[in-house]
């Protein structure tokens, strides 16, 4: 913050820069109206975000067991490799596993619609890209002095963390989609295991590969990358992670709700079952699942675990002042992580070898019990293998009783991992009581009935998860009170980054049991499609070929339960990774006030109520959070809208057994279009509101960002606890009681419709949304005081005010801009 007069004459240069991006911004978004108005792809919006100058220590100045720090890390690399191969020996398991021609062949559909969403969205984000480009260069390169080639590097690995985000959704769509045939075909055995194993060993697949693969490039960094810049390169990393994520996040969220409620809808208008191969929504809804429920969940997944490591990071180079303890934390945090990759992939086998010996030739089976003793197996080996490697590693740090108190840090944000989903259960589980609630209010009050009883639940789960994490982390404040205060600046807020750390503790698994959901789904749908009920002998050629004998009913029974535990794990990951945002984020805010502040020794009073700017930054951050998460529902709806009314007027239920490829590809890109224009409008209102907010004043802007993080966490759970009542109560009603086409069926689709945008459309963009917001600002409020205090505070409220007007341009075309236009205009 405190730079060189030159550094401040340089900063002047950010004006014609970012008044640049506002123009660019304007005409990009008066092209989009003029681009989808001809049915054109959609233009560009962007982001940024940075900090300077983090000097990486030497990691061979310490030892650990006889080896160096640098050594030591390098054996992680091993570790990241083989987790590479576990996750794709998986997925060469998976793709040869048996399948019939007629689901292979609707499977690889999904596929390629999938494949051009996600080609359209690599363009889009290499448009992003550029923006992000112009700030990093004119940041380091103009204000921080860096060399060409130190920018370059840096801006090469902001593309490597846009190409990890991306290349794990990818992975992870394209892993999910074998699998969605493969499971519906095991369905046809009539054993209830391969059910179950078949989507988490994709899941599995997806999360040992990307949390390899983070920890592989974060490892390259701070090994191979020069240590006076490899800080700037774990920003831009994260940057770029953090723009794949949040893009891939927001756009798949809108995109696979507008396809769920056009698809759903049909079910109501039409009276037709779930997944008819006649309603042309139906691909395009599978689509989403992969789209909304795979691709962002990865990207999001693979940015929350990044992000998370870089504000440690960070934290530890700011606010730990001798160089041999920054080794000690920092090469403890990455052993750590490697552990938690080894923890994950031990703890799956055992649990699959306990499964299998339980219901290997079971024909029913509870799916949410193994998946459940999965989390908790996964929880208690690495909180164990957390105290065994600290004390390893750290047992002189401090006072020498520092190891295990770090452990016992950790430890909240792992068991968090494993209690937090066992009180979402509590709200979205089938055999919950606050589910079984919504079917009975349904059942004398309909539609309205079922709506009020998902919004108790939602919060009352709000309350409830609340309460679990202030307790886990008023036990890390506690813990941190107790000699760290030594070693560093504010111990609390180092316990709070740990406590979010934990919660990653069971990365693999916690990524494996979310993609569980969306594969369970597909193979319901993937079932039906396929119509292998129709197939001229079909049962004679099974039983010849494969050697079984079929019960559909059976199969589609059982198919049908297993997506209800897939929605409930779902439901289960959403807070945790939430969870990590908000308390993530914590740990980036304080790297802000710790400059702002001059190490916490000048302007503390500024961080109170009774500085005006600091309360005014609180109520702006709620309101943000409240505009988001209307415009993104307002994309649903409108993206909706078109959906329903194209499939209305197209579906053919008579003398046809299939919907028409165009037509189901017409819903896909009705789809496409729709969360492209709210994607771009949400974050050009973000962007620009950051940068206003940050040249407004800021202590103003500190308290901006605490509130958008708690805000955000809880308006983030009600939403998603609320959509997953509905969900699941629709499932019951549906699998249980076997209602399908009943007036109780009906309020309970209304229901789940209200309830898909909240559960993972809103929701689950919070994330991104925060730790973008977070990551950005710090680069925002370092230009913001470099310009003031070369020009003066007029210039800075100047440009300010042109940023909340751009800001507010967006947030109106977020709406105006998005509204149903009906015959005759409005």
């Amino acid at each position: 913050m405190n730079g060189t007069p030159e550094t401040h004459r340089r900063a002047v240069l950010v004006l014609p820069v970012l008044l640049a991006l506002v123009l660019l911004a304007a005409m990009a978004g008066t092209a989009l109206d003029v681009a989808w108005a001809q049915g054109a792809a959609a233009p560009a919006q962007h982001q940024g975000g940075g900090e300077a100058n983090l000097k990486i220590p030497d990691l061979s100045q310490v030892s650990f067991g006889g080896m160096t720090g640098r050594s030591l890390l390098q054996w992680g690399l091993l570790v990241c490799l083989l987790g590479l191969g576990f996750g794709m020996v998986i997925f060469k398991q998976l793709k040869a596993l048996p399948v019939h021609q007629s689901m292979l062949e609707i499977s690889e559909l999904i596929y390629e619609t999938c494949k051009t969403y996600l080609v359209t969205q690599g363009k889009f984000l290499m448009i992003l890209w550029v923006f992000i480009a112009v700030i990093v260069t004119f940041y380091f390169g103009v204000l921080q002095d860096f060399s060409g080639q130190q920018v370059a590097i840096i801006l090469f690995f902001s593309l490597v963390g846009i190409g990890g985000s991306y290349g794990v959704a990818w992975f992870g769509m394209r892993i999910n989609t074998f699998a969605n045939s493969r499971t519906a075909f095991a369905s046809l055995r009539g054993l209830a295991f391969p059910v179950y194993a078949i989507p988490l060993q994709a899941g599995m697949s997806v999360g040992m590969l990307l949390i390899s693969v983070e920890l592989l490039i974060m490892l390259c960094i701070l090994l191979y990358v020069p240590r006076d810049y490899a800080g700037p390169c774990f920003i831009g990393f994260a940057i770029g992670e953090s723009l794949g994520a949040a893009a891939l996040r927001i756009a798949g969220g809108i995109f696979t709700k507008i396809a769920d409620i056009g698809s759903d809808l049909m079910k109501i208008v039409f009276n037709i079952k779930e997944d008819d191969a006649r309603n042309p929504g139906v691909i395009a809804d599978c689509t989403g699942d992969n789209a909304g429920d795979s691709v962002g969940p990865s990207a999001d997944g693979f940015e929350t675990y990044g992000v998370t490591g870089v504000a440690l990071i960070t934290f530890i180079l700011l606010a730990v002042p001798k160089e041999v303890v920054q080794v000690q934390l920092l090469v403890w945090i990455f052993v750590m992580r490697v552990m938690m990759i080894i923890a994950s992939g031990a703890s799956y086998f055992i649990n699959d070898a306990l499964a299998r010996g339980r219901h290997a030739h079971a024909t029913k089976m509870n799916f949410e019990q193994p998946l459940t003793s999965l989390v908790w197996i996964t929880s208690l080996v690495s909180v164990a293998l957390t105290y065994l490697v600290s004390w390893w590693l750290i047992p002189g740090l401090g006072d020498g009783t520092l190891w295990w108190k770090l452990a016992t840090v950790i430890t909240c944000g792992t068991l968090a991992g494993a209690i937090i989903p066992e009180f979402v259960k509590v709200f979205t589980s089938t055999n919950s009581a606050h589910v079984q609630e919504v079917v009975t209010s349904a059942r004398e009050g309909g539609a309205s009935l079922d709506i009020l009883s998902g919004l108790v639940a939602g919060n009352f789960s709000a309350y409830w998860l609340g309460m679990v994490v202030v307790g886990l982390m008023g036990t890390a404040y506690l813990v941190s009170r107790e000699g760290m205060g030594a070693l560093m600046v504010a111990p609390a807020v180092f316990a709070f980054g740990l406590v979010a750390f934990g919660f990653l503790g069971m990365g693999p698994v916690t990524i494996a049991v979310d993609s569980y959901g969306p594969v369970t789904d597909n193979a319901q749908s993937v079932f039906e499609l396929s119509l292998i009920e129709q197939v001229p002998g079909i049962k004679a050629q099974l039983r010849k070929e494969h050697g079984f004998d079929v019960n559909f009913e059976s199969a589609k029974h059982m198919l049908e339960e297993n997506d209800g535990a897939g929605n409930t794990f779902k439901a289960t990951a959403k807070p945790v990774l939430i969870g990590t945002a908000v308390v993530g984020a914590t740990t980036m805010i304080f790297s802000i006030i710790l400059n702002l502040t001059h190490g916490l020794t000048q302007n503390l009073d500024k961080l109170s109520l009774l500085h005006p700017p600091f309360l005014l930054g609180l109520i702006t951050g709620g309101a943000m959070i409240y505009w988001f998460t209307g415009a993104s529902i307002q994309a649903v709806t409108t993206g909706a809208y078109r959906a329903v009314e194209f499939i209305k007027a197209n579906i053919k239920l008579e003398g046809v057994t299939k919907a028409s490829v165009t037509d189901s590809k017409k819903v896909v890109e009705i789809c496409t279009k729709y969360a492209q224009k709210g994607m771009f409008n949400i974050f050009l209102a973000v962007f620009f509101a950051t940068l206003a907010f940050a040249f407004l004043e800021p202590y103003f802007f500190i308290g901006y960002l605490i509130s958008i993080a708690l805000f955000g966490l809880f308006q983030a759970v009600f939403m998603a606890n609320a959509g997953g009542a509905w969900d699941n109560a629709k499932k019951v009603v549906e699998v249980d009681l076997k209602e399908k086409g009943t007036p109780l069926h009906a309020a309970a689709v209304v229901g789940d419709t209200v309830g898909d945008p909240f559960k993972d459309t809103s929701s689950v963009a919070m994330n991104p949304i925060i730790k973008f917001t977070t990551l950005f600002g710090l680069l925002a409020v370092e230009l913001a005081v470099s310009l003031t205090a070369e020009r003066g505070a007029l210039l800075s409220r100047s440009l300010a005010a042109v940023f909340f007007v751009v800001s507010v341009i967006f947030v109106w075309r977020s709406f105006y801009k998005m509204r149903i236009e009906v015959a005759g205009g409005r």
